[in-house]
Order: structure tokens, then C-alpha cells, then sequence
């Protein structure tokens, strides 16, 4: 395999990697491709349901830096390998779990092992790569989860719609098993880190321009969150047939890869919170026009619903890089620990926007997208008025 600007024996590793990252990716969201269908069969409802993902995140959030804390000084490509092997476990579990309590049990675990193993695939794929290289290796490996959302999750909605969603979560552990085979034969041992304790890295939370700049990752990701989790009510609601709701979510993940890259790019030539300013200003027409198109039909809805989608990926996906840069301009010293909190965040956002979600709608799919609408425009203002 050849990646532009890493050779070729370093890609074939952050390929393998990126596959182990693609597997955690579509693993924390595939649930939002069949939700619907596995609430009938554990006999709950959708929005009950939906604490399924919140579980997940709020357990990923809380257990990144314990875990990271824990395991920095294990030797690397043993702990990769223990994380994607427990990755498949939890997902055969969850495959086979007879109740919608098991199904819980089993994320907290997916989490766990989901935490232990994307940060140090990272840092694996940057000690492997050279260091002019490093950037393009780690674009690389977490482009695995941004594939995840793009292709994972419509094509996990294909395999529910085919097999079932347990099929759907059994061949997410196919592809983790091929991503522990290929870390097994592929990578070399590694030692571990510089042990960090967990205060040190929860003494960054008491920095006033972190606590600034963190609350917008949270509430920004809880916007696109609050509908995502129910996108395919949402869909159903506006009109889009199920037999569309894999191009649906196709565009949505197109709209995530190309906002994640635009964004990142914008952040070089930009200031970063003029290009937040933008991307929420964008979210919330997003969800503003989603909830002025319910007397559309025919081909003219297919269109307009498709464009939201992709607008609502760009602008979610859209995040990530100006948070980051915001975080290692107030602290350039802590550049690795302050990205690990923003991460968190992430999961804390993803938290709250579904039990948010959760509570909206069962009310109407009108409540949740003007529940989003909302989480976007406080967002804004956030932005807008809270400068570190």
C-alpha cells in the first residue's frame, strides 16, 4: 500500500491502524443506523433506546484519561491488540445480548476498549512515522474514524436492513478481528510512555482560558448530536423512505470527511474562531431550514433533505480543528494533554446532546430539531462573547 509522502513498509502500519480506528469509529456510531429497529426487538422505545449512545460517551469521556493514566507505560502493540480483541468481545456481546441491559453493560466495555485503544494508535502512528511524516501519519489514523462515519454507518444500515442489527454489530467485529490480525502480524513491539499522573492532567481543568474554550466543545457537539442518534426518525418524519435512509446517511458522512478537511484547512489561513463562528452559524440554518421543508415532496424533498445532510456533517465534523488550535494557543506547553481533554469533551458533547435527544423526541421530531436549533445558537453566542 502506498500513502502519499510515509514509505512504504511505515503506511501498510497506519493503514492497519487506521483500520483499527475505522472499526472504533463505526462502532461508537453505528447504533443511529438501525435504532429504531433494535428498540422494537429489545422492547423499549426509540428514546429509551437512545441511552444506548449516551452511555457509551459518557463512559468514554469518563474513562479516556483514567485509562490513559493506567496503561501510558504498557508496551504498545500488546495493548492495541488487547483493546481491538476487547472491542470484538463487547460487540459479540451487545450481538447477543437478550435484553436492553446487557446491551448497556456491553457499551460501558466498548467504551473502555474504544478509550484504550484510539490515542495510542495515534501515538503508535507517530513514533512509526518520520517526523517530517508525522502529520500525514496521524491524518491517516484519524481519518479511520472520519471513514467510520462516511462508510461505516450507511453500510451499517444496509447489513440491519439485510441480516438484522445484530448482523450489523457482528460484522463490526469482523473488521476489528482483521484489524487485530494485522496489528499482530504487522506491527512491532513498542515500550511505552512517560507516565503523566491523572491530577496533573486534570490540573489543566482549573486554567481559566481552557474552561473557556472546553464548554464550546461540549455544546457543540451536543447541537448535531441532540437529532443524530434519532436520525433515522428524523428522516422518516421529513418524508424520506427507508429504502433512501443509507444515501442519506452516505451524505452526511461525505459532508463530515469534506467540512473535517475544509475546516482544518480554514484553521491555517484564519483565525479559528472566525471559522467556528461560521460552521455554527451554518449548523443552526441547517437545522432552521430542516424544520421549513415539512410541505416539500417528491424529487425537490430528496434534494433539499440530501444537501441539510451534508451541510450537517460538514458543520459537526467541522469542530475539531479550530478547538484543537484554540487549545494549543493558551496552552502550547500541554499541546497532547489539553487534545486529550478536548476529546473528552467530545464524548461529554456527544452525552448530552443525546440524552437531550432522548428527552425531545418522544415529544415530535419538530421538538428535537428545535431543541438543535437552540444547542447551535447558544453555541454561537458562546463563541461569540466568551473570548479566552
Amino acid at each position: 500500500m502506498k500513502l502519499p509522502g510515509l514509505q512504504s513498509d511505515v503506511a501498510r502500519s497506519v493503514a492497519i491502524l487506521a483500520l483499527g480506528t475505522f472499526a472504533v469509529g463505526t462502532d461508537a456510531f453505528i447504533l443511529s443506523a438501525f435504532l429504531p429497529e433494535m428498540a422494537a426487538e429489545l422492547g423499549v422505545s426509540v428514546a429509551h433506546a437512545g441511552y444506548a449512545v449516551t452511555v457509551f460517551a459518557a463512559s468514554y469521556a469518563v474513562l479516556s484519561p483514567i485509562l490513559a493514566t493506567l496503561t501510558v507505560r504498557f508496551e504498545r502493540r500488546k495493548l492495541l491488540i488487547s483493546a481491538i480483541v476487547a472491542l470484538v468481545l463487547t460487540d459479540i456481546a451487545a450481538a447477543l445480548a437478550p435484553s436492553f441491559e446487557m446491551l448497556l453493560v456491553s457499551r460501558i466495555f466498548a467504551a473502555a476498549a474504544a478509550a484504550s485503544f484510539t490515542p495510542n494508535a495515534a501515538a503508535m502512528a507517530a513514533s512509526l512515522a518520520p517526523l517530517e511524516s508525522r502529520g500525514r501519519a496521524l491524518s491517516v489514523v484519524v481519518g479511520g474514524m472520519t471513514i467510520a462515519t462516511a462508510i461505516g454507518v450507511p453500510l451499517g444500515n444496509l447489513a440491519s436492513n439485510a441480516l438484522s442489527w445484530r448482523g450489523a454489530l457482528s460484522m463490526v467485529a469482523a473488521v476489528g478481528v482483521l484489524a487485530a490480525i494485522g496489528i499482530f502480524f504487522r506491527l512491532p513491539p513498542m515500550p511505552g510512555g512517560a507516565a503523566v499522573p491523572l491530577k496533573r492532567r486534570l490540573a489543566l481543568l482549573k486554567d481559566r482560558k481552557i474552561m473557556l474554550i472546553l464548554p464550546v466543545t461540549v455544546l457543540g457537539v451536543a447541537a448535531c448530536y441532540v437529532p443524530y442518534a434519532f436520525v433515522l426518525v428524523v428522516l422518516d418524519d421529513l418524508g424520506i423512505s427507508a429504502s433512501h435512509m443509507s444515501i442519506m446517511l452516505l451524505l452526511y458522512g461525505i459532508g463530515a470527511v469534506v467540512g473535517n478537511i475544509v475546516c482544518g484547512a480554514a484553521v491555517d489561513r484564519w483565525d479559528p474562531r472566525t471559522v467556528l463562528l461560521w460552521a455554527f452559524a451554518f449548523m443552526a440554518l441547517g437545522f432552521a431550514l430542516m424544520l421549513l421543508i415539512g410541505n416539500s415532496t417528491g424529487v425537490a424533498l430528496y434534494f433539499m433533505v440530501g444537501f441539510l445532510m451534508v451541510l450537517w456533517g460538514g458543520t459537526s465534523w467541522c469542530q475539531a480543528p479550530p478547538q484543537q488550535a484554540r487549545l494549543i494557543d493558551v496552552a502550547p506547553s500541554h499541546g497532547p494533554m489539553v487534545v486529550s481533554l478536548n476529546s473528552s469533551a467530545i464524548y461529554v458533547g456527544i452525552a448530552l446532546g443525546t440524552t437531550l435527544g432522548s428527552a425531545t423526541i418522544d415529544i415530535s421530531t419538530t421538538a428535537n430539531l428545535v431543541a438543535a436549533l437552540f444547542m447551535s445558537v447558544l453555541v454561537w453566542l458562546c463563541v461569540k462573547f466568551l473570548r479566552p
